[in-house]
């Protein structure tokens, strides 16, 4: 950054311009703002004077409160922020909450209505589902019994068997239970 004689003017006439919207007087000129200790870093200290008087200096609560005033005015006519510009012993100006434009409020209570849309959502094809997957597990009961060939012996259906998986006919199983070892 470069601080020339240019800048330094410039600086002097903001500071005068706030002491001047501060005190709603006329009398403040840029002669009144004096600079002193420049430093190649840009760092240095000035002294507000009253021109009525012009040898007292204005009060140090006055100027720090013309400051604090039009901070924000000497910021950008210098294109800087308090980061960057600061004034030692006049706090910086904290910028207001930023506010969203929807309330948070809203924004949780739409979050929380889409979780319920989607779980109802959610039961409602999952119930649908299971409904078709029990209708047509019912269906292929219906169909293989249809294909079931009934055999009739002496006037009674029976079943027909199913020789690869074997049938037990429990009339001559052992019921190891039912009798007592001698």
């Amino acid at each position: 950054y470069a601080w020339d004689a240019n800048e330094e003017y410039l600086f002097r006439a903001m500071v005068a311009f706030a002491m001047r919207r501060y005190s709603s007087k006329s009398t403040t000129q840029i002669t009144n703002v004096l600079l002193c200790n420049v430093t190649d870093r840009v760092s240095f200290w000035f002294v507000v004077t009253d021109s009525s008087k012009n040898v007292t200096t204005v009060p140090g609560s006055e100027v720090e409160a013309a400051i604090r005033m039009n901070r924000n005015r000497i910021n950008n006519a210098f294109l800087l922020s308090d980061k960057t510009l600061q004034f030692l012993k006049i706090t910086s100006t904290l910028s207001p909450p930023v506010e969203p434009s929807t309330p948070v409020w809203i924004i949780v209570f739409g979050v929380v209505l889409c979780l319920i849309v989607a779980g109802i959502v959610f039961l409602i094809v999952s119930g649908i589902q299971k409904h078709k997957k029990k209708n047509k597990e019912s269906t292929e009961r219906e169909n293989l019994e249809e294909k079931v060939e009934v055999t009739l012996e002496n006037g009674i259906p029976c079943e027909a068997l199913d020789l690869k998986a074997g049938h037990i006919n429990g009339v001559f199983a052992a019921d190891d239970e039912r009798f007592t070892s001698l």
